[in-house]
């Protein structure tokens, strides 16, 4: 099949300045999404993307698919200069140490991570004094596949930032809170991710948690100008933080308990709430500095609602990228990425949208979508998966987007990306 004068006109080569062409003038977040995990020729994409934003745009942060409280440890090694006791040397060992730590999902063994880290840490080496340094943040929620997080830790820091600022007798006793929580073991127990009678989640404990979480976050949001006065700005951040993440916990665990039938979609419903609450906190605070990049899978940032099949049911849900897309209006920008083979042998259908785009003579290329909506291959069929590890693009959706960049040839993951 030969490439469509349309779809030629609609296409340019790779490059960040390529993409930033694409972008709303008022963008201050920037998703961008990846179709699967664990592809290093991705991370390689945003990589190069970041620096040129950061260079070119003034973009001082960037936020991933990622533990938000695990990536408090890697902010604080990218911040070499704020601490001589943070960081250290920043020596090949540690790094990959604090990547592998600070990364959920397994994404810390991946070398496109390890390198993100290590270029953010230098650039902010370079700086000189007044100039706004990078950050780094997570935006997901502490959840792993087989469970989440206990709440307790983010109840205990939210409880002990408010008792060093407000009078004691607003606060309740830290005995009696962790008493409530119990051992974090409790919560964490894998069998409850399918086992919904293994959660404790709806136990009488865990009610009067939500209701005192709830107590701890009114006084927070009351106290925020002597907070925003007197309090360190990092540490009211990070009391914020634990905030969102505990009732964010407190919420996740209450569906695991549910024996109903909507209860994974309720599971994928708060894990997005998880995602835009932290992202929308995190577009705030940097609205002074800079735009910030956030860097997730295709499925949680687009802005339609989305709908997985698992076995004989369709997850249905609206993801994080609709919810930010709903509260930020057009600051929210989209650029979705695909590919097209597959190593050793998953090439898509010549009569799908990646089959179309395959045509295209480039290694990486970058797509405007209202040129490409009037292409073939906008009209073409979605792709079909050849297993369960990633997803096509849907045609249907290209108005939704800012962008589209494909990349004809990825390798094959490792591990439970890619099954192998």
């Amino acid at each position: 099949m030969t490439v469509s004068p349309s779809l030629r006109r609609a296409a340019r080569p790779f490059s960040p300045s390529a993409v930033t062409d694409l972008l709303p003038p008022g963008t201050r977040l920037l998703a961008l999404g990846e179709p699967t995990h664990g592809v290093e020729a991705f991370l390689d994409l945003r990589n190069e993307l970041f620096r040129h934003l950061v260079t070119e745009h003034g973009y001082r942060s960037i936020a991933v698919e990622s533990d938000c409280l695990a990536a408090l440890d890697v902010d604080a090694y990218v911040d070499a200069c704020a601490d001589a006791g943070v960081g250290g040397a920043g020596g090949e060992p540690e790094l990959a140490g604090v990547v592998r730590e600070g990364f959920s999902h397994g994404f810390g063994e991946f070398a496109g991570n390890r390198e993100l880290v290590r270029w953010i840490r230098e650039f902010n080496l370079r700086l000189g004094e007044g100039e706004e340094r990078l950050r780094f943040y997570g935006a997901d929620g502490p959840l792993e596949m087989a469970g989440a997080a206990a709440p307790g830790p983010s109840l205990v820091r939210l409880r002990d930032f408010l008792a060093a600022h407000l009078p004691a007798e607003l606060v309740l006793p830290e005995r009696e809170l962790r008493e409530l929580c119990g051992a974090d073991e409790r919560w964490t127990e894998p069998a409850a991710a399918f086992e919904p009678e293994r959660s404790v989640g709806r136990s009488p404990e865990a009610g009067q948690l939500r209701l005192i979480a709830d107590e701890l976050v009114t006084l927070l949001a009351a106290y925020e100008p002597q907070f925003a006065a007197e309090a360190d700005p990092e540490e009211h951040w990070r009391a914020q933080l634990a905030a969102r993440t505990a009732t964010g916990l407190l919420r996740y665990h209450a569906a695991m308990a549910d024996t109903g039938p909507d209860r994974f979609n309720s599971l994928m419903r708060h894990r997005a709430l998880m995602m835009a609450d932290n992202l929308e906190a995190i577009t705030r605070r940097e609205a002074r500095r800079g735009p910030t990049l956030v860097f997730a899978h295709n499925r949680h940032l687009q802005r339609e609602a989305a709908h997985i099949p698992l076995g004989t049911h369709e997850l249905r849900w609206w993801t994080t990228g609709s919810l930010l897309a709903t509260r930020l209006g057009e600051s929210y920008a989209f650029i979705a990425t695909t590919f097209g083979h597959r190593v050793p042998d998953d090439h898509p259908a010549p009569d799908t949208f990646e089959g179309h785009l395959a045509t295209l003579p480039d290694p990486r290329t970058v797509l405007d979508p209202r040129l490409l909506a009037a292409t073939p291959a906008g009209r073409a069929k979605p792709r079909v998966p050849a297993d369960h590890t990633y997803f096509g693009l849907d045609p249907e959706a290209l108005g939704s987007l800012d962008g589209v960049l494909f990349v004809q040839e990825i390798a094959r993951q490792a591990g439970p990306f890619g099954g192998g």
